[in-house]
């Protein structure tokens, strides 16, 4: 008799712990039945992080792990059914969105042909250049910005106003001189770009400064800027091949991408008819 009540109470106890949280190895946090592991946070904090940084960064993570875990079982007792079955039905497409994207992304990447010939884009420009308007004012212009009291001062002026190619290794050998400089006025820029080289120049002020053909010698009592305008566009022309591109390049780019993921699609749905794995019944 005294056998069966040892028995009996070694089975309650093992029955009340059953019933009972039981915390797993390595565990270093608990809500509820969930279980926040040591080996989740093993990257969590950079390589030499001090002490006292490591235990506040794992601190405000295992904090907002809780507080998630806390509101996602508050959510599933106080939403609806009819929520939570919305909320389900989203989780089940975003996955399915996910992953068929993801999929078609690798597959583009490795199969679409990304060599596009100087022919085809100027093709491309030539047939949508009229898509292509420009937002703002372009600009092409070249300046240097030099002490006032540079020694070569007058050379320098001189060469800049009547620039030359040939005089390269006269402005290879000057240009560390300057405080900064751009003499390739075969570029197109924004305007915005303008105002941060040029500080003189405002919006309020541009019609005095921006013209094609404009020459520019602004001094203060330390430092002078030397400007040329060569060529100006104004807001709402058809962009210049030059300056557009890069953009054209995307554009086709982007374009095939688009017709392959397509294809993909449908041979992906053709194989399966042919194959039986996919039917519409009547």
């Amino acid at each position: 008799m005294k056998k069966y009540a040892v028995i009996g109470l070694l089975l309650l106890l093992a029955s009340c712990n059953y019933f009972k949280p039981e915390a797993k190895p390595q565990a270093i946090a608990r809500v509820n039945d969930s279980y926040l592991f040591k080996d989740e946070i093993k990257d969590l904090v950079p390589p030499g992080t001090s002490k006292e940084d490591s235990i506040v960064i794992v601190r405000n993570f295992i904090d907002r792990w809780a507080s998630q875990k806390l509101m996602m079982s508050a959510a599933e007792i106080n939403l609806s059914t009819d929520k939570q079955a919305e909320y389900n039905e989203l989780i089940r497409q975003y996955k399915i969105d996910l992953y068929t994207k993801g999929y078609l992304e690798e597959l583009v990447k490795t199969t679409v042909d990304t060599v596009i010939t100087e022919a085809e884009l100027k093709e491309y420009y030539k047939q949508n250049k009229e898509n292509f308007k420009t937002d703002g004012t372009l600009v092409k212009l070249r300046y240097i910005n030099l002490p006032k009291d540079h020694p070569k001062f007058q050379t320098i002026k001189s060469k800049f106003f009547d620039y030359r190619k040939s005089d390269k290794k006269f402005w290879d050998t000057y240009g560390m001189q300057f405080k900064s400089f751009v003499l390739n006025d075969s570029v197109w820029v924004e305007m915005n770009q303008v105002y941060r080289k040029l500080p003189f120049i405002t919006p309020d002020n541009r019609p005095q400064y921006i013209s094609a053909g404009k020459t520019i010698e602004k001094q203060d009592s330390l430092e002078v800027y030397l400007v040329k305008v060569t060529n100006v566009l104004d807001k709402n022309q058809i962009s210049p091949y030059e300056y557009i591109k890069p953009t054209l390049e995307q554009v086709i780019l982007n374009k095939r991408k688009l017709e392959l993921i397509k294809k993909i699609e449908k041979d992906i749905t053709d194989d399966a008819i042919k194959n039986e794995k996919y039917e519409i019944y009547n």
